[in-house]
């Protein structure tokens, strides 16, 4: 009997997959415990409907990195600090500064874990790189003045 899984089941498959299992392992433990249906027509265009969403949903998600990485790529952002005698800042940047600065200039959030900068402890100019999404990134100049 062929069976949608609702969940997964150890040694069957996971959760939204289409298996084949004997009628009484279907009949006696995968329905009384809701675990799967039965792999008709009306459920078969349900699952494929919910794939068809899944993929759109992550397709938009996808474009929106994109369009995100094109605003931010090659921008630049300005941070002032304070330093001592010998041009070393009082401790340093650190990403959070460097998100909030993002998102002040340009109206875009950004989370201060997805970005990825050396450590900044002299003034200077410095390159950080903003993950989006898997394999899209966008690099922001960082300026650090006195």
């Amino acid at each position: 009997m062929k069976v949608i899984l609702l969940a997964d089941v150890k040694s069957k498959g996971k959760k939204g997959e289409l298996v084949n299992v004997s009628d009484g392992y279907a009949r006696n433990f995968l329905f009384p415990k809701n675990l799967a249906i039965q792999a008709d027509n009306a459920a078969m265009a349900e699952m494929e409907s919910r794939k068809a969403a899944a993929e759109h949903h992550l397709q938009e998600e996808i474009d929106a990195a994109k369009s995100l990485a094109k605003t931010l790529d090659g921008k630049s952002v300005t941070l002032k600090a304070k330093a001592g005698s010998s041009g070393r800042l009082f401790g340093s940047i650190t990403s959070k500064e460097i998100a909030d600065e993002i998102n002040r200039a340009f109206s875009v959030s950004v989370d201060k874990k997805k970005l990825s900068v050396a450590d900044i402890k002299n003034f200077g100019v410095y390159t950080a790189e903003v993950k989006l999404y898997k394999g899209i990134t966008a690099k922001v100049t960082v300026n650090v003045t006195e």
